[in-house]
C-alpha cells in the first residue's frame, strides 16, 4: 500500500468534483477547492475522520467494500477505479508481473502485413518494441534512434523535435494521455524499477511532465483521433486504435484513414515514399 500516494490521489480527485454535480448544496463561501472532506465521508458512508487520516496518508490499509464507497462517492472513471485498488494493494499479485520486451511472432507477422498502415508495438513501459515501414515513414525511423530513446513518452517530452508533427491542441493532449497512462502503469508495478527511473528521468528533464504528473490523473490508452503533420504528405487525420496483447503487457498501435478521404490518399502516397526511400538505402 502506497499511503502518500493514495492520499495524493484523494485529495485531487475531491478537489475536481463540484458539490452541485453531486446534488450538494453550492456555497460561494467555499475556502476549498471541490468537495469537503466531510461530504466524501459523507457520500461514503464512512466516518469523517477515518477518510481524513487516509488523505493525510496516516489510514490503516482501506477494505475493497471501503473502497468501491470511495469510487462511487469520487465518481471515478474505470481506470481511476484500478488506481485506487492499485494504491491500496488490492489488486491481484499476477496484475504485477514483469512486462516482457519479447513480441510475439505472429505480432511481428501482423505488423509486416501491415503495409499499408502505419503500426508499433508498444510496452507497458512506452517503450517502442516494433514497427512497420509506414510508421517509419509517417513519424521517423525508430531504428536510428537510441535505445534508451525509443520510448513514446521519453520523445513527447525530451525531444524538442516532436512537437512539430502535431497540432498544438493535439501535442498537449497526447502529453495529458501519456503521463495518466504511466501513472496508472506504475501503480499496477510499483516495485517496476525501470519504470520508476524513467518517470524520475522525466520528471527532472521536463517542467511539463511534472507537473501533469502532479495531477495524479490516470487513464489507460485506448483508441484515440489525432492529426499528424508530416513534412513531405502534408496534414494527415488518422484514427488510432489500440490493441491489447493477451497478456495486456503490450500494445499494438495501429492508424488508419477511411478508405477515399484525403488521409487516406496521403497514406497512400505515403507508401510509394516509404518504398522508394527503403530502395534507395540499398542501393
Amino acid at each position: 500500500m502506497d499511503r502518500a500516494e493514495l492520499a495524493a490521489f484523494l485529495r485531487t480527485r475531491r478537489e475536481r468534483l463540484r458539490p452541485e454535480d453531486l446534488g450538494l448544496p453550492a456555497n460561494s463561501r467555499r475556502r476549498t477547492a471541490g468537495l469537503r472532506r466531510e461530504e466524501v465521508a459523507m457520500l461514503a458512508g464512512m466516518s469523517v475522520d477515518y477518510y481524513i487520516r487516509l488523505e493525510q496518508a496516516r489510514g490503516p490499509q482501506p477494505s475493497a467494500q471501503l473502497l468501491g464507497a470511495l469510487s462511487r462517492a469520487l465518481r471515478l472513471t474505470k481506470d481511476e477505479h484500478d488506481h485506487l485498488f492499485h494504491l491500496s494493494g488490492l489488486m491481484p499479485e499476477d496484475d504485477r508481473r514483469a512486462p516482457t520486451e519479447h513480441v510475439r511472432p505472429a505480432v511481428l507477422h501482423l505488423l509486416a502485413k501491415l503495409d499499408d498502415t502505419p503500426a508499433l508495438v508498444v510496452g507497458d513501459r512506452a517503450d517502442i518494441l516494433a514497427w512497420n515501414a509506414m510508421h517509419a515513414a509517417l513519424m521517423g525511423d525508430p531504428g536510428r534512434l537510441p535505445p534508451e530513446q525509443r520510448n513514446i513518452a521519453w520523445q513527447h517530452f525530451c525531444n524538442p523535435e516532436s512537437a512539430a508533427y502535431f497540432l498544438p491542441e493535439d501535442f498537449a493532449r497526447n502529453g495529458e494521455n501519456t503521463v495518466a497512462d504511466l501513472r496508472a502503469r506504475l501503480a499496477a508495478r510499483p516495485d517496476d524499477t525501470r519504470l520508476r527511473a524513467l518517470v524520475e528521468e522525466l520528471r527532472d528533464r521536463s517542467e511539463v511532465f511534472a507537473e501533469l504528473w502532479e495531477r495524479h490523473d490516470v487513464k489507460r490508452r485506448r483508441s484515440d483521433h489525432k492529426t499528424v503533420l508530416h513534412p513531405v504528405v502534408g496534414r494527415i487525420t488518422l484514427d488510432c486504435e489500440v490493441m491489447l496483447s493477451p497478456e495486456h503487457d503490450q500494445r499494438l498501435i495501429i492508424h488508419s484513414a477511411p478508405a477515399g478521404t484525403p488521409a487516406h490518399q496521403a497514406l497512400a502516397l505515403l507508401r510509394v515514399l516509404g518504398t522508394e526511400r527503403m530502395a534507395a538505402e540499398q542501393v
